[in-house]
């Protein structure tokens, strides 16, 4: 991959010295730890957006499913999960 954007930032002196003293000390230029942590950055927040999309059709379809008739009432499920536990108790 090819470099050719430079990208400039203001931030604190302290916190300059501080990761450029780390970035040595990893044996590593500090520009290839910026970009490992830039690379990190974008795959967190594609992840975070597809796990965020992937809920949301979940949701929809819930909705939809509801809808249509299909959902089940609170009391319903309260009610198979206590035969359900009633059963497990039994058997133990």
């Amino acid at each position: 991959m090819t470099k050719a954007a430079v990208f400039t930032m203001k931030l604190e002196s302290d916190l300059r010295a501080d990761f450029m003293a780390e970035a040595e000390a990893s044996h590593r230029p500090a520009s290839q730890v910026v970009r490992e942590m830039m690379r990190d950055f974008v795959q967190q927040q594609r992840e975070r957006r597809e796990h965020t999309a992937f809920l949301q059709r979940k949701v929809d379809a819930a909705r939809i499913s509801v809808a249509g008739g299909q959902g089940r009432s609170n009391d319903a499920v309260e009610a198979e999960f206590a035969a359900r536990r009633a059963r497990s108790t039994d058997q133990a």
